[in-house]
């Protein structure tokens, strides 16, 4: 459909319908009638053609003796519909009894009415979605979501111990709020509840419910979201086997608890929530802590230690009395005195081979004295040996010849008790019977 132009734009639309000649540009001052612009839009339509649609029907006018019958396609996921019609006999002859809530398959063409400007799609085959149909999607779609990974219990988030606020989805004054309300608030009466009533079955209940996910995990005050639902027939409980429903699950920020339906009830909102629950009874079981349970185990807990300390004192204490009753402590001094006397005996006996060693060390010494002084020169001089020496000036040489000591030589003749200064004379050598070098 060609689209009219604004007064500013400067090219020109052509009919598309009325052969090669041009039509007037689209303005201000030649706008197009109403039935031009409904025509355009039902022959871009018509050129569609005829397609397949799935949907569930939501609502359903069948009246007798009429030739057309109104229907309301709704999409599961989204809150979008569709006007259809078809023959009514589609619907009488269907091999599974069609109602409002039922998914089917059509095949039909889009129209669009031109006198009151509305789209319909004109059905020319209805394929009821049984429940085996059902049961396949729900696997191939589980397949697909476990192949992404979002039942990875790594993705899990941990359920806090004690809830601040609680989200609650479910539908209104449903049996499934009542339980959860009632258990959670006996188990612990403050508690504290954000409830958002939706659709819990029906072609409505994906959309309420993804609005009421995202307002709570938005809700800066709940810590925990529960999805609850009673029990159901499978087509009851397809809502929460929706694809959008189950990544919304995943996508959120706050841990999510499925509760839906009893315990063989396993949609896929059980697989990707961050804790499954078999009932609404058992989630609020399981998210919110027993009051009495744990001031029992408190005051449980406070015996067990009390009795921990006591029993430690009361060891310790025989402790102490078993080393108060042993001998180093019953008579601490004892053994200071029995160290006492063994370190004077050791000191004694320390004395007495010191002595001992200045004793034998004191021996040895005289011997060696008297060694010594028996081959020293004062023994040598005692026996009537001398030392004689010729005084040359400050210097002193031993006479060791006659030769070092010629006449006139003055001499140093030490002896033992002094020494006596005197006068060479003259030489004599020994064998000769006289040698007087003292005279010219």
């Amino acid at each position: 459909m060609t689209e009219p132009r604004t007064p500013s734009s400067p090219t020109a639309s052509r009919e598309t319908s009325g052969g090669p000649a041009a039509a007037p540009a689209n303005s201000a001052e030649h706008p197009w009638p109403v039935r031009s612009v409904s025509m355009k839009v039902a022959q871009w339509i018509d050129r569609l053609g005829s397609i397949w649609v799935e949907g569930q029907i939501t609502q359903m006018n069948l009246r007798p003796g009429t030739r057309t019958a109104f229907l309301v396609l709704r999409d599961p996921s989204a809150d979008m519909s569709l006007s259809v019609t078809c023959d009514p006999d589609l619907i009488r002859n269907s091999p599974i009894p069609l109602q409002e809530g039922s998914r089917v398959v059509v095949y039909g063409k889009l129209s669009f009415f031109t006198g009151r400007g509305t789209i319909s799609l004109r059905v020319a085959e209805i394929r009821p979605v049984g429940i085996g149909e059902l049961l396949a999607r729900i696997e191939r779609l589980k397949a697909l979501l476990a192949a992404e990974g979002l039942f990875d219990p790594r993705l899990k988030r941990p359920i806090p111990f004690l809830p601040g606020t609680i989200g609650l989805i479910t539908g209104r004054a449903s049996a499934a709020e009542r339980d959860v309300l009632s258990v959670a608030r006996n188990r612990w009466p403050a508690v504290r509840f954000e409830i958002r009533n939706t659709a819990v079955q029906g072609p409505t209940a994906v959309a309420q419910m993804l609005t009421a996910l995202a307002e709570l995990d938005r809700h800066p005050a709940v810590e925990v979201i529960v999805l609850a639902r009673g029990g159901g027939s499978v087509e009851d409980l397809l809502p929460f086997s929706d694809e959008a429903l189950c990544r919304a699950i995943v996508a959120a920020t706050t841990p999510i608890v499925s509760a839906i339906g009893h315990e063989p009830d396993n949609p896929l909102s059980d697989l990707v929530a961050d804790l499954r629950a078999a009932t609404p009874t058992d989630a609020a079981k399981r998210i919110v802590p027993d009051a009495a349970a744990e001031l029992a185990c408190i005051r449980e807990l406070r015996e067990r230690t009390a009795a921990a300390l006591r029993g430690w004192v009361d060891r310790e204490t025989r402790a102490l009395a078993q080393l108060r009753s042993r001998p180093v402590l019953a008579d601490p001094l004892r053994e200071i005195d029995r160290r006492q006397e063994e370190v004077e005996r050791l000191r004694a006996a320390a004395h007495r081979s010191a002595e001992q060693l200045i004793r034998t060390e004191s021996t040895a010494t005289r011997h060696l004295r008297e060694k010594l002084t028996a081959v020293g020169p004062a023994a040598t001089l005692a026996r009537g040996y001398a030392v004689v020496q010729r005084v040359t000036g400050r210097e002193r040489e031993v006479v060791r010849s006659i030769e070092d000591a010629p006449a006139g030589s003055q001499l140093r003749i030490r002896v033992a008790d002094g020494a006596v200064t005197a006068a060479a004379l003259g030489a004599q050598a020994l064998g000769a019977k006289h040698t007087d070098t003292g005279r010219n």
